[in-house]
């Protein structure tokens, strides 16, 4: 009876103060942009200024919670929109309002799913048509448009804005798969022996219920737990403890000729590129040497390195990439030195990063850390675990 009770209890709220400001001012600015312009486009037309009731619900999820699948910008338009409509129909068709009322909130749930526009406030527009007075009654269908869509477009653009103004993205986007380093139909390294997305696929087919969060943040939230659990199996494992720290690099303005001597000189894949002061200015590597347009794919690779190097007599000198900053690529994935080594796996594993330079508060390089690097530290951390093991076990 106790644990019954229990349930009755508000669960803890893992909101910080700032993004409970963020809500309560982003709602108060939503809601009066909102009433005065929809107040100077309906007095404009020659039409009653409304702002309706139900829009204070869609503020709290737009502005409190704009990464629900409730929130986005077709859930509150459709959703809105569509519940009017069969509210007005409700009215029209049924002359008592306790029965109008309630059918009129059922099918627009219905519809909503339908439509895939699911937005909890449309169950009070769709009363609201029915139980709104004669004013909304003699409105007719022209209320479904002017305020009821009208209202929820103006209201969702003040999120837009909002939103992206105070940095929180919106719409939520999706998160796109990852696409395999290779470019083949393999599983993604990290999902081979961990979660797989037909696994969450599953879950949520057998849970049947609907979620107020989307299937990719959710994906994204069991991964993080993943890799929490890493970390606390692992212990703390740093990428300073791993990193190498005699890092040979070179500038922008460096030659290829001699970046590619470094390279085989030192027997590595890449190599970082720095500025004047010592900042990270991106990576260069034997494949991107490969990677000029001006030289025949089907080469050996001493050949085309060498056409890389002295030039092909064919290609005007003026075209061939002669300095590293000509070939390296636009950007690179960098870490700090108290990055934990979990948080490489997927860097490395799924997205196929050969090596990441490591930097201090200032990007200015302190070593880099390469896939063999990565291997060693997860071996030893196996191995401590084996020990912790074993030791308890005693």
């Amino acid at each position: 009876m106790r644990d019954w009770l229990r349930a009755f209890l508000p669960a803890p709220m893992n909101a910080s103060l700032a993004e409970r400001l963020r809500g309560c001012c982003g709602a108060l600015a939503g809601l009066v942009v909102t009433g005065l312009a929809c107040t100077w486009l309906a007095g404009s037309a020659g039409l009653p200024p409304v702002l309706i009731a139900p829009l204070g619900a869609s503020a709290v999820l737009l502005f409190a919670v704009p990464a629900s699948p409730l929130a986005q910008p077709w859930s509150i338009i459709g959703g809105n929109t569509v519940s009017a409509l069969v509210g007005v129909t409700c009215a029209h068709w049924i002359a008592e309002p306790l029965l109008a009322a309630p059918l009129a909130a059922a099918l627009a749930i219905g519809a909503m799913f339908t439509l895939r526009c699911l937005h909890p406030p449309g169950g009070a527009i769709a009363l609201t048509t029915v139980l709104g007075g004669p004013a909304v009654t003699a409105a007719g269908y022209h209320f479904a448009f002017s305020p009821v869509a009208l209202n929820s477009l103006v209201l969702m653009f003040a999120a837009l804005a909002y939103n992206n103004a105070t940095r929180r993205a919106y719409p939520h986007r999706q998160q796109a798969a990852p696409r395999h380093p290779h470019q083949t139909a393999d599983l993604q390294p990290t999902e081979r022996l961990g979660l797989q997305a037909r696994d969450l696929d599953a879950a949520l087919r057998q849970h049947d219920e609907i979620l107020d969060v989307s299937r990719e943040d959710l994906e994204n939230l069991v991964q993080q737990a993943e890799m929490h659990a890493y970390r606390r199996r692992f212990g703390e494992i740093t990428c300073a403890d791993i990193m190498s720290r005699d890092v040979v690099a070179v500038r922008p303005g460096t030659p290829l000729a001699q970046a590619w001597r470094l390279l085989r000189r030192h027997d590595i894949r890449a190599l970082p590129v720095v500025d004047a002061d010592g900042r990270v200015a991106g990576m260069v590597s034997d494949a991107d040497m490969m990677k000029s347009p001006e030289l025949n794919p089907y080469d050996g690779l001493r050949t085309r390195l060498r056409h890389l190097i002295h030039g092909l007599p064919r290609v005007r000198a003026a075209r061939q990439p002669k300095l590293v900053a000509q070939v390296m690529p636009p950007a690179v994935r960098v870490v700090a030195e108290d990055t934990h080594v979990a948080q490489l796996v997927p860097l490395m594993a799924d997205q196929g990063l050969r090596h990441v330079p490591v930097v201090d508060a200032q990007r200015r390089l302190r070593g880099i850390i390469a896939q063999s690097d990565l291997i060693a530290a997860l071996y030893r951390g196996s191995l401590m675990e084996r020990e912790e093991e074993n030791n308890q076990a005693a």
